[in-house]
């Protein structure tokens, strides 16, 4: 059982500087394992360990130690999770089947299946061939999640084999560390947090950040550590007074200081644009009591004890989260008018909060709560094997799966008060396959809060949504960009695709119609020998095929029709001397998915002047007009170049854009374009240095902006840095990192800048 600790200790953040990791031994293991497993297991696991170390010998990590090591060490980080003796052998050889020449047959003869089966889930899919990197990390990691969802324990020994390899993942070059480092915030983190495990979920989002950002880890550690002293006295008197309160009412309860960590904080401070004094003013505090019903009496005694603060309460009680949290949160204006944050639960709650799905092995827990988090994790990972028989490739199913890892949710509830749980952003479209798919692919109408709305409203936290059918209704190729879940999109896409080929088509066609009226072109009066020509430029066997894809939404319609009425003005021209058929401007938004993509030679934003080209496969390529390809292709192929404009873009899009910098003092000058571009709401996720003669130095950035004014802002804040020479927008060559970063943030000092209070609040992410 958890014991109380001093606030001023809990109240720091859970990861702070890494220890030194300590190499595991054969005999660590089996004494841990020996604590809660059978002599029998722990026999079959040191044959294991055997097996794998036979087959691993020769072989070393990156630091020189011998590869064994690193199995040990998620073997026994399995053991600390109280994991049976099938996790753990496949936890010590779950490298063996790709490193190795050893057969998923012959495991199974010597292990048991049950061993071999979680292994190859683990296994990346290396000895097959892909079209790409991207294809086959994207193949790898939908192989784990369907074996995910045969077996949880798969996902359980690759959360491990993670954590090991971001506690070890200093030895590696920058780029690879931040590659890594990202992988895990999108793909492994969210995982973490559906499951529940709390604690994974929080070191690897600090192992990640302090790998990614090495610099801002330290500076935001070591304001931490000055904070702490001057925290204690308040801390004190409050964990006092509420320690003095509760037995007055007959509760007794443990209170704790709830930590903090380094990541949570930089977040706070990223996405609220504060500064770190205000993202550490909230004192949060945890009460753990023996009850349900205690939990709703300490929520008043709590308010009658401080003033409650409105409309900062939810009950996730009665609402728990996806992954079965449960707790009260309250904030309150405490001593001095310091805000204070309470979370209250009981002790099978907390357990719950902090170990999720593991709470079944490490507490032998079946209660109703573990039951019921078992169940959930069922659920979801059943929704897995259900967007996968939906998606038709690797990509497109991994798209699907991360818009539903993400943890930010909301609660909607349908006319008879059942409570319905959808990612942020989702849309009654999305409430409808919710309910059922064919809701879904019949929905007429709708009604939010009594009030007829769009299908395409996004909705909020306790919304009551009512939908309207019609048989007749069918899924419409936009709404593929509407919604906000993964089941939602994965459901249209399918029904899409698996409409009658002639219904598909015909979607296309009448999409191609409806584009083609707006420049007075009739597409019913093209002639054969044009759509030859389209065809045969998109790679389409047949004139249907290609209206099939455009009715799936792979290609923008406005576009096709710019290059039909080119290729009927050349003909006419021909003919008759003249042209007849106008052109459309295509309006962008630059997050059409597949259908349009933003050239990475020129990166255009809002705000530059566009043009288009299609590309056989790939949709609309857009490129800045200045651009290289763009004058050339123009000047030789103008017929294939169409022009482009920017529609509405969201307030929240951010898009990649290459800087040069000539500088002096590249020391001090890195420090200082971090903070410039903080202070104008961008944020640098690329960055390397080139050395010039003397004191000079060529900084390369890819900085994030929202529009080309919000760069010129940025530009001229950069100017402004002393020791700057020179700043300007590349205008192409597309801009990849180096190890120049890695350099770079191992010299920079950033800690004198702490009085620039939003030196880390980029708000538009890494």
């Amino acid at each position: 059982m958890e014991t109380e600790q001093e606030p001023e200790q809990d109240d720091l953040p859970l990861y702070m500087r890494p220890a030194e990791v300590k190499i595991v031994s054969a005999n660590d293991l089996l004494n841990r394992c020996r604590l809660y497993l059978s002599e029998t297991d722990c026999q079959t696991i040191l044959r294991a360990y055997r097996y794998a170390d036979e087959h691993h010998l020769g072989q070393f990590r990156k630091s020189g130690e011998p590869y064994i090591t690193h199995p040990l060490a998620v073997a026994s980080i399995l053991a600390s999770w109280h994991m049976d003796c099938v996790t753990i052998q496949a936890g010590l050889m779950h490298d063996v089947l790709e490193d190795t020449g050893v057969s998923k047959k012959e495991m199974a003869e010597l292990f048991g299946i049950e061993v071999a089966n979680v292994v190859d889930g683990v296994s990346k899919l290396d000895k097959l061939k892909f079209r790409s990197v991207q294809t086959a990390a994207a193949e790898s990691f939908r192989k784990l999640l369907l074996a995910m969802a045969k077996d949880v324990r798969v996902i359980l020994v690759k959360l491990a084999d993670r954590v090991h390899n971001m506690r070890t993942l200093g030895i590696m070059r920058f780029e690879k560390r931040c590659r890594i480092s990202r992988e895990t915030l999108d793909i492994y983190v969210p995982i973490a947090h559906r499951l529940g495990m709390n604690h994974v979920f929080r070191e690897l989002q600090e192992l990640a950040f302090l790998n990614m950002h090495p610099v801002r880890y330290r500076v935001l550690h070591d304001a931490v550590l000055k904070t702490r002293e001057k925290r204690k006295e308040i801390l004190e008197r409050i964990l006092q007074e509420t320690r003095r309160a509760l037995p007055k009412a007959g509760i007794r309860a443990r209170v704790l200081g709830r930590d903090k960590t380094l990541y949570g904080i930089y977040n706070t401070m990223r996405d609220k644009h504060i500064g770190f004094r205000e993202a550490l003013d909230i004192y949060g505090f945890r009460v753990i009591v023996k009850t349900r019903e205690e939990c709703y009496l300490t929520l008043g005694v709590l308010h009658a004890l401080y003033k409650p603060v409105p409309g900062r309460f939810k009950d996730f009680i009665a609402i728990p989260k996806t992954n079965g949290y449960q707790s009260i949160h309250t904030t309150v204006i405490g001593p001095n008018g310091t805000p204070i944050e309470y979370q209250i639960r009981t002790e099978e709650m907390h357990r719950i909060a902090e170990y999720g799905i593991l709470t079944h092995w490490l507490f032998n827990d079946d209660g109703a709560s573990a039951n019921e988090i078992q169940a959930r994790t069922t659920a979801w990972l059943q929704s897995l094997l259900e967007i996968q028989r939906q998606s038709t490739d690797s990509s497109e199913f991994i798209e699907n799966i991360k818009i539903d890892l993400f943890p930010d949710r909301i609660y909607v509830f349908t006319p008879k008060s059942k409570i319905i749980s959808l990612p942020k952003r989702s849309t009654p479209i999305d409430f409808a396959y919710q309910i059922h798919t064919d809701v879904g692919n019949h929905a007429a109408a709708c009604r939010i809060n009594g009030v007829e709305a769009e299908l395409t409203q996004e909705l909020h936290n306790g919304d009551m949504v009512e939908i309207t059918t019609d048989p007749s209704a069918t899924p419409r190729p936009e709404w593929v960009k509407a919604v906000g879940s993964g089941k939602a999109r994965a459901e249209i896409r399918q029904f899409l695709r698996t409409m009658k080929f002639a219904d598909s088509a015909k979607l296309g066609f009448d999409l191609l119609k409806k584009a083609g009226e707006d420049i007075s072109l009739d597409i019913e009066q093209i002639p054969p020998a044009i759509w030859e020509s389209i065809q045969k430029e998109i790679g389409a066997s047949s004139r249907d095929e290609f209206l099939a894809d455009l009715g799936l939404g792979k290609y923008v319609a406005e576009a096709v029709v710019n290059r039909l009425a080119v290729l009927m003005n050349t003909r006419e021209s021909l003919e008759e001397g003249q042209s007849t058929v106008l052109q459309k401007t295509v309006e962008v938004t630059g997050n059409e998915g597949m259908a349009v993509t933003l050239a990475s030679c020129c990166h255009p934003i809002p705000g530059d002047e566009i043009w288009g080209f299609m590309r056989p496969g790939k949709g609309l390529s857009i490129h800045r007009t200045e651009c290289s390809h763009t004058v050339k292709g123009k000047a030789s192929d103008p017929g294939r170049w169409m022009t482009a404009k920017w529609a509405a873009v969201p307030a929240s899009a951010r898009f990649r854009v290459p800087v040069d910098i000539t500088a002096v003092n590249e020391r001090a000058t890195v420090a200082a374009c971090i903070t410039a571009a903080a202070e104008e709401n961008s944020s640098i996720v690329g960055l390397t240095v080139d050395q010039g003669s003397g004191s000079t130095c060529y900084l390369h950035l890819m900085v994030m902006v929202h529009d080309r004014l919000h760069l010129a802002r940025v530009i001229r804040r950069l100017s402004h840095v002393k020791d700057i020479q020179e700043v300007h927008r590349r205008t192409s060559e597309h801009f990849k990192g180096s190890a120049a970063g890695a350099a770079e943030e191992q010299k920079s000092s950033l800690t004198s800048q702490l009085n620039s209070e939003d030196l880390y609040a980029d708000r538009s992410g890494q």
